[in-house]
């Protein structure tokens, strides 16, 4: 061998070196031949091979043979998903890469691709002899086929393997014809960067498809196979342009290429691509691939085959919220805010046009996900308890609802006794002042007459399936936010909100590509009907009234845009998480602000923390999608009421105010204002003979509000009559708005239990001026007597009851509660 080895360096240097060295070689290749073909005989078929991946059909490949590119809904690449191994993949037939590129291989890589049986003996003979003599690898000479066959073993390069690489490449001639090799070539050689076939690289070096090549370009690509690293493109330019340049005269000369669009390839600058900017949206691209974008509906992870997802994002609105979204962390830092994310929706469509887990996914905690991460919402539940009770109570913007301090009772027993954000209590207020404002106290109130159970499936209904727990769970709190939710689930809600009570399920994902070329579309769906339609725009009206909200966030907040928009913050228990979500009749916006291991802020609430991320998202948004007004459905009209009672308006009330309310519907006169006639000479009431009576407006507060109108100082006209008023009522006379239940409060619930059944009572107790004598309470109509003090015990049964206070001349409104 050494001998041969010689022989043929020598005859490498003559004018005949190559006749000589083919005949030489011929001759003493013969046996090496035979030992190769009797190795292809031991060697197991590829396609059974355990380093192979079994698909079928082909040359094998891995479990995922492509890599599949992510992109916005206008193209833009936003990821891609590295095929097995780590590398970008993307297989392709072999008549889809045009005819440039697999000429530009065969001349770079195995000009007589064609002309052997897989091992070219001259050239391994050449080879080995080198390596014989230097006692390692020297130099290739491996044929396109052995090529592939490395890359399929995986095998090192030492001589033995080198053995077992030829044997292999016999095989796979035996077994395949050509054309199906240079397809497993093309589609499984790496190219550098990360890219595992031509196509592939063909997509990420030009951002075009491999037969849509310039011959310069193509055999830049056939440059790289040779060595990825040495001509790396971004690196070493230079390199590469030379050895692209062999490998044109290369083609000229085997005949592949015209002489004349070689010489205009040889002066083609290179042209690289741009690398993309990307769309910064790995917590939205994760959940595309794993399937479970949508919490609540089936998991399907994304297929082996995908090769290209189009999605709903929108590139340029995705990157300038993740800004805004760095901003605002940025600037709250001093408040122990860490973390923010936002999810923008297309109410058309469901389409998610972005979606933010958390601004900075090298940041602290920035591989969780804030858009599907569950969290307590807080008061951005309210606009769905007041729809319901719309819906069911027949209620609307202008119930007058209390806040006052209330007691409600719980299942074990205890007292709830809610508090609104600023500590205060804003006794009577309507519906929409209410909502708007936020108070805790009417929304439990209300939530209570619904009940627990059905405001919990109607959240359900409305795509929260993360409320896993029975209503028992949550209690009166959910009115206030307390089970956990996704943002996601959030902003699905509210664009059902947009669309007037139409729910659509979110979507992510336009068109899924294979491998094969088949594209697939995701179903239409048509919206269901959750809502009333004008229950749920009485709720967005509410919403988008800046007035509603001015108690409690002033003018010219967050949520006051230069367009209409409807919106409502929320604040979880200890301020661990701040929420705003709203809409325009196009978008829905909703924004988390916290921090993901549930540490505390720090002086920030929905308005001031999620509220200017709400603000610039939904700017950000408004400039491709601009916002129209909402429309007033046919079902709701415009009412005149009284400011301070919400009902028709009397002779008594001073001011009234516009509101809406669904067509028809029947108000009730005003019912907190009244005119007293007064006796001048000493303010108190006067009776039908008192001469030179005034009459003089009051209001008048029952029930639950009449302690706090006493507190709040509010005009309320005199309890007792004038003793100088001849023939007409006895002097200090006591009226009804003097007598009240303080025990139990309206709308209780009490519990029986088996040990306590025949035992357990109430204490009642009554407020009453010092001049009402004999005072006793009506329970189911029925008296029962009062001790001095206005306290009785009640024994307790199951049902609904009543109770008033009464005595001789007046009675008090009634109190509701039940006892199960």
């Amino acid at each position: 061998m050494r001998v041969l080895c010689s022989t043929l360096r020598f005859l490498d240097r003559s004018r005949h070196a190559e006749r000589w060295a083919a005949g030489c070689g011929a001759v003493a290749a013969l046996p090496f031949v035979g030992l190769l073909a009797w190795a292809a005989l031991l060697e197991p078929p590829p396609l059974s091979s355990p380093a192979i991946a079994d698909r079928g059909d082909d040359l094998g490949a891995p479990r995922r043979i492509a890599s599949a590119q992510i992109t916005g809904r206008d193209g833009e690449p936003l990821r891609d998903v590295l095929a097995d191994g780590g590398f970008r993949s993307r297989p392709i037939a072999l008549a889809d890469y045009g005819d440039r590129l697999p000429a530009a291989v065969l001349a770079a890589e195995d000009k007589r691709f064609y002309e052997h049986r897989g091992v070219d003996p001259l050239a391994s003979l050449r080879a080995l002899a080198s390596s014989a003599v230097h006692g390692r690898i020297t130099s290739g000479a491996s044929t396109l086929t052995q090529q592939l066959a490395r890359n399929l073993l995986g095998a090192p390069r030492t001589l033995e393997a080198k053995a077992k690489v030829m044997a292999l490449a016999i095989r796979l001639e035996a077994d395949h014809d050509k054309s199906e090799i240079l397809r497993a070539y093309l589609e499984r050689i790496e190219f550098g960067n990360g890219l595992r076939g031509a196509e592939a690289a063909s997509r990420y070096y030009f951002d075009k498809p491999a037969s849509s090549l310039s011959l310069a370009e193509a055999a830049t690509l056939a440059s790289l196979p040779r060595g990825p690293t040495l001509y790396d493109p971004q690196k070493h330019p230079e390199r590469l342009v030379a050895r692209r340049n062999r490998v044109l005269d290369r083609m000229r000369d085997a005949g592949l290429a015209q002489s004349e669009d070689v010489a205009r390839a040889r002066e083609e600058p290179l042209a690289l691509a741009p690398r993309f900017r990307g769309a910064p949206a790995p917590h939205f691209v994760s959940a595309v691939v794993r399937g479970d974008l949508d919490p609540c509906g089936a998991q399907t992870p994304l297929a082996a085959d995908v090769v290209r997802v189009e999605s709903t994002i929108d590139a340029d609105l995705q990157r300038e919220i993740v800004l805004s979204a760095k901003t605002t962390v940025a600037g709250l830092e001093t408040s122990g805010v860490t973390a923010a994310s936002v999810i923008v929706l297309d109410n058309a469509t469901g389409d998610i046009l972005a979606y933010v887990g958390s601004p900075d996914l090298a940041g602290p905690g920035g591989a969780n996900d804030g858009v599907r991460a569950k969290r307590q919402p807080g008061s951005s539940l309210k606009p769905f308890l007041y729809e319901l009770a719309f819906e069911e109570l027949d209620m609307s913007p202008s119930t007058l609802l209390p806040d006052v301090d209330l007691a409600f009772a719980t299942p074990d027993g205890s007292s709830y006794r809610p508090k609104n954000y600023d500590g205060r209590f804003h006794g009577p207020v309507l519906a929409r002042e209410a909502l708007g404002n936020s108070y805790n106290i009417p929304a439990v109130w209300v939530a209570e007459r619904v009940g627990p159970a059905r405001l919990l499936d109607r959240l359900r209904d409305l795509g929260m399936c993360s409320l896993d727990r029975g209503s028992d769970h949550y209690g009166l709190g959910l009115a206030l936010g307390d089970g956990e939710i996704r943002l996601l689930e959030l902003a699905r809600a509210y664009s059902t909100l947009a669309r007037g009570g139409l729910d659509l399920p979110t979507r992510g994902v336009l068109e899924i590509e294979h491998a094969s070329g088949v594209v697939d579309r995701p179903p239409s769906v048509e919206p269901r009907r959750v809502l009333d339609e004008a229950e749920a725009f009485l709720v967005t009206d509410i919403l988008r009234d800046p007035s509603a909200r001015l108690s409690s966030f002033g003018r010219e907040s967050a949520l006051d845009l230069p367009f209409e928009v409807a919106a409502k913050t929320g604040t979880s228990k200890g301020y661990r998480d701040n929420i705003t979500a709203g809409y325009t009749p196009e978008i829905t916006v909703a924004v988390w602000v916290g921090n993901f291991d549930g540490a505390p802020m720090r002086g920030v609430s929905g308005i001031t923390g999620a509220g200017p991320l709400f603000r610039a998202s939904m700017l950000a948004a408004a400039k491709k999608h601009p916002p129209t007004p909402f429309v007033r459905p046919a079902g709701v009209e415009d009412v005149e009421v009284c400011s301070l009672s919400g009902g028709r308006p009397t002779a008594a009330c001073t001011h009234h105010k516009h509101d809406v309310a669904r067509l028809g519907e029947r108000l009730t006169d005003c019912s907190l204002h009244e005119t007293v006639a007064l006796d001048p000479t000493n303010g108190l009431r006067a009776g039908p003979a008192c001469s030179g009576a005034i009459d003089t407006p009051f209001e008048r507060f029952p029930g639950v509000l009449a302690g706090w109108a006493r507190a709040a100082g509010r005009p309320i006209a005199p309890e007792v009559f004038s003793p100088r008023c001849p023939g007409g009522a006895a002097p200090n006379v006591v009226v009804a708005s003097s007598l009240r239940v303080l025990d139990p409060p309206e709308g209780a619930h009490f519990y029986l239990d088996d040990a306590t059944s025949g035992r357990a009572h109430v204490r009642l107790r009554a407020a009453m001026p010092s001049n009402a004598g004999d005072v006793a309470f009506l329970v189911d109509g029925h008296r029962l007597a009062a001790d001095d003090q206005g306290r009785a015990v009640l024994p307790l049964s199951a049902g609904t009851h009543t109770v008033a206070v009464t005595n001789s001349g007046a009675t008090s409104d009634f109190v509701h509660f039940s006892v199960e």
